[in-house]
């Protein structure tokens, strides 16, 4: 799901048996991480990891332990740059050399609603206005986390560049299907916040794409220097 959401120097590695991962797998300062974490929450951090480091592999880089950073952001190899994403019965890792983006930020969630009450805490009022035009475009679209997910790709491709916190509605997101309709489109995300330097330009909006499948949700969002 996650690989036809990015361009082609991204290499995607993506998984739907995280019951299958194997802990003992783990580098040992990353088992150290998880050592007290329910089995759910240590099978979802294997694989997850183990997406990555096979990403890893395909990009020519040695394998290496990855730990959580600031925030919880992973910390990359240097001259690497990636996101990773996981929920129930889904895990997946992009990784880039960092000479050919400048960052990216993958999600993937349930295709369900979100709890009652969760929309108005994370969306703008422009954002639900639009969410109503794309529930009549796709009615067996659930449009709600569909954003959510697209909040959680642009904070992720947010944070390396910024090293800040980004609020939910810091951020004005336009999610379109795609011409001839089904469930995949593009998103752009409008900051309202100054915005990160790249590549010596302000950049004040970030784009990426969405797809829906196999019971889950995908957003992918990408950050070039130009």
């Amino acid at each position: 799901m996650i690989e036809k959401l990015l361009p082609s120097c991204v290499v995607a590695v993506e998984t739907y048996d995280l019951d299958g991962a194997d802990e003992a797998l783990l580098h040992p300062e990353e088992a150290a991480v998880v050592a007290r974490a329910v089995p759910k929450r240590r099978r979802e951090f294997a694989a997850v990891r183990a997406c990555a480091r096979r990403a890893m592999d395909k990009l020519g880089v040695e394998p290496q332990p990855l730990l959580p950073g600031e925030r919880g952001a992973p910390r990359w190899p240097r001259g690497v740059t990636g996101s990773m994403t996981h929920c129930e019965g889904y895990a997946a890792a992009a990784l880039v050399d960092a000479a050919d983006l400048a960052s990216l930020g993958i999600d993937a969630e349930p295709h369900g609603p979100l709890p009652d009450g969760v929309l108005p805490t994370v969306s703008l009022p422009t954002e639900r206005r639009r969410l109503a035009e794309l529930a009549v475009a796709l009615p067996g679209l659930h449009a709600d986390r569909l954003l959510f997910s697209a909040k959680e790709s642009v904070y992720k491709a947010w944070f390396p560049l910024t090293g800040r916190w980004l609020d939910f509605m810091e951020a004005d997101i336009d999610l379109r299907p795609d011409p001839g309709g089904g469930p995949h489109g593009t998103l752009r995300a409008e900051l309202l916040v100054p915005g990160p330097s790249v590549g010596g330009r302000a950049v004040q909006q970030f784009e990426g794409r969405w797809t829906a499948g196999r019971g889950l949700l995908a957003t992918a969002v990408t950050v070039p220097y130009a």
